[in-house]
C-alpha cells in the first residue's frame, strides 16, 4: 500500500532521475515538479505507477504525458510567474497543476466532458486555486479571455490555426507536438512583430489533437 512517505520518495526520485538527470535546469519548473501531487492526477488503478518513465491511460482513449515531456514543454514555455496561459487538452489536469505553479493565471479547455470533470477534482484536491477550466474546442482556442502570454497544446496538431495564433500576445510563445498522427516534432513558435520564430526540439508521439483545426477522421 502506498503511503504519503512513499509518494514522496517516488516524487523526490523522479524529479532527480526523470527531470535533473535529463537536462532540465529551470529550479522553478523542478520546485513544481517536487510539489504537484502526480499520484492525485491518476486513476486508481494506476496509482502504483503514478512516478513511473512513461504516459498513463486516464481513460476516454486519453493520457497523462512521461513526466520528463511535461517538465520540457513546461520549461520551454519560459514562464516567471507573471504570465496568463492557455492551455488547450488539460486531461487528468496534472500539466495545469504544473503549470498554476508557475504563472499567473491558467485557463485549460477540455473537449471531453468526463475528463474535464475529473481534471476539476484533481484540481481541487491539489489545491490549485488559480486555473479556470472550460469545455469545448481547444483548436479554436478561447477568445472569452484572450491574449495570452502563452500557449501549450498538449496533443498532436497537424497546424497551429490563426484563430490561436491572433490570441497570442506579441512576444508571446506556443509549445506544440507538430506533426503527422503518428509522430510528431515538438516546437515552439515565439510571435514576433515581423512574424514567427520557430524552433524545433524532438520527435514525439502524442495523442490526435480534435476539433475544427485538428484531426478530422476520428
Amino acid at each position: 500500500m502506498n503511503t504519503a512517505n512513499s509518494f514522496s520518495q517516488d516524487r523526490c526520485e523522479m524529479v532527480e532521475t526523470q527531470i535533473i538527470n535529463r537536462g532540465i535546469v529551470d529550479e522553478r519548473v523542478i520546485d513544481a515538479f517536487r510539489n504537484v501531487p502526480r499520484h492525485l492526477f491518476v486513476r486508481e488503478s494506476d496509482i502504483k505507477n503514478a512516478y513511473s518513465d512513461h504516459p498513463l491511460p486516464i481513460g476516454q482513449g486519453q493520457t497523462i504525458s512521461q513526466p520528463y515531456i511535461v517538465a520540457l514543454m513546461t520549461s520551454h514555455l519560459d514562464l516567471t510567474g507573471k504570465e496568463k496561459v492557455l492551455e488547450i487538452g488539460t486531461g487528468s489536469g496534472y500539466q495545469t497543476a504544473i503549470l498554476a505553479r508557475l504563472a499567473k493565471e491558467i485557463h485549460s479547455i477540455e473537449r471531453i466532458e468526463l475528463l474535464y470533470e475529473f481534471a476539476k477534482n484533481n484540481l481541487r484536491e491539489a489545491g490549485i486555486m488559480n486555473v479556470h477550466l472550460h469545455v469545448g474546442d481547444g483548436s479554436l482556442g478561447w477568445s472569452n479571455t484572450a491574449p495570452y502570454d502563452r500557449i501549450l497544446i498538449t496533443a498532436a496538431a497537424p497546424e497551429i490555426s490563426k484563430e490561436l495564433l491572433s490570441q497570442l500576445n506579441i512576444n508571446g510563445r506556443i509549445v506544440c507536438p507538430l506533426g503527422g498522427r503518428w509522430r510528431q516534432t515538438l516546437e515552439v513558435w515565439v510571435k514576433e512583430k515581423k512574424g514567427i520564430k520557430k524552433e524545433k526540439i524532438l520527435p514525439v508521439v502524442f495523442v490526435p489533437l480534435r476539433g475544427a483545426h485538428g484531426w478530422q477522421d476520428l
